[in-house]
């Protein structure tokens, strides 16, 4: 089968297209078929010897897809022929084999493309906002890198809790895409987001949704209203700050870590429920993943880069099969 093989750790030039065995039927794990494939910020760090998680090289990428399940044991909670979503190593390939527990169906609204999102973005938005940022109905969110993959669901989570949303954007075009993933308003990156973040909300806010953190970290502390939760998530803007934590007590606020895949090490009993209330807020409307790019398998190399580069909008997939709707 094709796959997407990372042989060298040098980032995205160290990708490419190779023949690796087809998994097989073996009782006890479940086979997919993938058409759709999802590439996100842990993909670029696994290309660059990065991630937490460090295979040895040569290794199949990817992390999550979205297919139809060949084989599954009886005791699984999916069926051959059912359309679903898996988080595993190796998933940007033809075919992928996975524990029974990271297989989750796929709504029948939304498209392959679309489900190649849910697991790294969707679980990680609804785990920080929802376990770890506490967020309540009425409240205010504030979502850096809005327009991205995990930023846009993020986006559709907070609303999907009642929040009012606003959005952290670089350009026109990234705030066009965070409206159209539900931001109440929008705000310009760069110097004097926060003046403008407080004529928007002018008490302040209650939660930050931040994967970028880097510069952007000392304002997001000062946006935060009394007993806010400043929600860390990853560090894209490429350093890790610091803080005076005489700041924290004397403003009442909380720093709250959410490191999703990290958590699932101890507790990957969670993945199910989290997925089930996301499957709710697909029914209700909220949760529409929105695809900003979408690569064919032999282009992985270059869907790596749109992350790197910050180019991604949405979620950004590789296309390994014809979807028929």
């Amino acid at each position: 089968m094709r796959a997407a093989v990372l042989e060298r750790l040098v980032g995205p030039d160290g990708i490419g297209l190779a023949d690796r065995p087809e998994p097989q039927p073996d009782g006890a794990r479940v086979l997919v078929d993938v058409y759709a494939a999802g590439v996100s910020f842990p993909d670029l760090l696994l290309s660059q010897g990065l991630y937490q998680m460090r295979p040895e090289v040569p290794f199949v990428m990817g992390l999550e897809a979205a297919g139809v399940v060949v084989d599954a044991p009886e005791s699984a909670g999916v069926r051959p022929g059912q359309r679903v979503v898996v988080t595993a190593f190796g998933t940007w390939s033809e075919r992928v084999a996975a524990p029974a527990d990271v297989v989750f169906p796929l709504p029948d609204r939304l498209t392959m493309a679309q489900g190649a999102g849910l697991m790294m973005n969707y679980h990680t938005a609804h785990f920080a906002l929802v376990r770890r940022g506490r967020l309540r109905p009425g409240e205010t969110l504030l979502v850096h890198g809005a327009a991205g993959g995990v930023g846009s669901a993020a986006i559709q989570v907070g609303r999907a809790l009642g929040a009012r949303v606003i959005a952290v954007v670089s350009d026109e075009r990234k705030e066009e895409a965070a409206r159209q993933a539900g931001a109440d308003a929008c705000v310009r990156a760069g110097d004097g987001w926060l003046g403008r973040a407080r004529e928007v909300s002018p008490a302040g806010v209650d939660a930050i949704f931040d994967p970028v953190a880097g510069d952007t970290f000392d304002d997001s502390v000062r946006a935060l209203a009394p007993e806010g939760r400043l929600i860390v998530i990853g560090f894209a803007g490429g350093s890790i700050p610091t803080l005076a934590m005489n700041r924290v007590l004397f403003r009442n606020i909380d720093i709250v870590g959410a490191a999703w895949g990290a958590f699932l090490e101890k507790h990957p009993e969670i993945r199910a429920g989290t997925h089930q209330d996301l499957l709710r807020m697909a029914d209700e409307g909220f949760v529409d993943p929105l695809v900003g790019a979408a690569l064919p398998l032999e282009r992985a190399a270059d869907a790596v880069r749109l992350i790197g580069d910050r180019r991604a909008i949405g979620k950004v997939v590789l296309s390994v099969r014809e979807e028929e709707r």
